[in-house]
């Protein structure tokens, strides 16, 4: 009885909290029928008819289903691999910079863009990737024709891979520097005395220290396979490019706030929506294996 007053106060802290959670992140999931429901917004949830598995076997029957799918799982992937080959390359090269005021100047300016939008830096980008921005004046200079690079399938899931690399690298880059510090500097002391130089120091030292680091950013990072990024691409792509940038949120979009095809829109969600759970779970079982990161 003493137990329960005395953590009372910290459940009624915990209770603001806990209704916007049930409010905002679980009431909604009862919206999940409507996958299975041909639904019609004036009927409502218990009044639509009901198809059952119906509007999953055509999204999996459309033509453009298996390409979505690829372009999400394609731009995803290579973001990930950026994302972590990036930002340690560039902590390993601040590590090495002797001046603090130079580092820090550095680390603040590459970690800017973290905090813009994908509305402002796709105003930014479509004005500076147009076949009359600076990049193509640039290019121009050196005889090369332009490049539509925001309107060409070869180019455009590349850009989408540089440009989101460019506005995360920074975080990731305090994180892998944040790492750097927790490892013995008499390890660097040892090796100086047996004659290692600063590359052997840093293949047998400093990557073995920030092992950890990367295993639990890479197996963290599985849950966002079918992530490819709804703002950035949503700012940036057009029809034009649909064909290589169409992914699966971008998709649902479309086909569900364009078209009014709720239905067909809240089965594709769904799906996705489960395998991410599973993706998710997965990575949180490699990352207590492989790392010892635990959630509680």
């Amino acid at each position: 009885m003493n137990k329960w007053r005395h953590e009372l106060p910290l459940h009624l802290m915990m209770l603001p909290g806990l209704v916007i959670l049930l409010i905002f992140s679980y009431w909604p999931m009862v919206g999940i029928v409507i996958a299975f429901q041909k639904y019609v917004p004036a009927k409502g949830l218990f009044g639509s008819e009901w198809v059952g598995l119906k509007n999953f076997l055509y999204v999996y029957n459309l033509p453009d289903t298996f390409q979505i799918v690829y372009n999400t799982i394609y731009i995803a992937v290579m973001k990930i691999v950026a994302g972590l080959v990036v930002p340690i390359t560039v902590a390993l090269l601040l590590n090495e910079v002797a001046r603090e005021k130079i580092k820090r100047s550095i680390q603040t300016l590459i970690y800017l863009p973290h905090f813009l939008s994908w509305v402002i830096l796709g105003g930014v980008l479509i004005d500076v990737l147009s076949l009359k921005g600076i990049v193509n004046q640039w290019i121009g200079l050196a005889g090369i024709d332009p490049v539509y690079f925001l309107g060409d399938n070869d180019w455009f899931p590349y850009v989408l891979v540089a440009t989101d690399t460019w506005k995360d690298f920074g975080f990731g880059t305090i994180v892998y520097l944040a790492a750097l510090t927790g490892i013995n500097p008499s390890l660097y002391e040892a090796a100086v005395m047996d004659g290692a130089n600063r590359w052997k120091q840093t293949i047998h030292i400093t990557l073995p220290g920030i092992l950890p680091v990367v295993v639990l950013m890479t197996t963290l990072s599985l849950g966002n396979v079918l992530n490819a990024g709804f703002d950035q691409v949503f700012n940036l792509y057009s029809p034009q490019v649909y064909e290589s940038g169409d992914i699966i949120d971008t998709f649902v979009y479309r086909i569900g706030l364009i078209d009014a095809q709720y239905s067909v829109a809240t089965a594709v969600g769904l799906f996705k929506s489960v395998v991410s759970l599973l993706l998710i779970s997965v990575s949180y079982m490699l990352a207590y294996r492989f790392a010892g990161y635990r959630i509680f």
